[in-house]
């Protein structure tokens, strides 16, 4: 039987392979497990559109995270989506705050952005009560296309 190195070779690098993915698995829990482990209270929001939005999505206030998404749910009475916003407790969102859907980005991942407003903190499990819901670019920019159409057929009409 003859030693072949090209297969050793292959052997030992799909070792590395497993060992790194296993490390970047752990790691990966770690993270997870000390962001899901800190105190805090839950808020609620109520929202028409929700698009990119899940569980875990960040909640930031001036681009700092300050919570996560704990829960969606819809609202069978209203057809709302229904946010749970599990907020550190280190950070008081004041009365009159907005909360909005926004993106990192064209591209980017949406997280909920909260605007403080007001004077009094909300109480745990108090809901938010200015919502703005996402943007569909799709349907904007064909607004936005259908407004251009429409400038130009009335700047081209008959002249007297």
């Amino acid at each position: 039987m003859k030693f072949n190195l090209e297969r050793w070779g292959e052997t030992i690098l799909g070792a590395i392979v497993v060992i790194v993915a296993v490390g970047f698995f752990a790691f990966a829990a770690a993270q997870a497990g000390q962001s899901g482990a800190t105190n805090g209270y839950d808020l609620t929001a109520r929202f028409q559109r929700v698009d990119g939005i899940s569980v875990g999505s960040d909640v930031r206030v001036s681009g700092v995270k300050v919570g996560a998404v704990r829960a969606i749910t819809l609202d069978p009475e209203t057809y709302l989506a229904k946010l749970t916003l599990s907020i550190n407790s280190s950070v008081h969102v004041l009365d009159d705050s907005t909360a909005r859907v926004a993106t990192d980005g064209l591209l980017g991942g949406a997280y909920i952005a909260i605007e403080p407003a007001g004077m009094a903190p909300l109480p745990a499990n108090g809901e938010i009560p200015n919502t703005q819901g996402s943007v569909d670019l799709l349907t904007l920019f064909a607004s936005f296309a259908q407004g251009q159409n429409n400038n130009q057929s009335s700047t081209t009409g008959t002249t007297p």
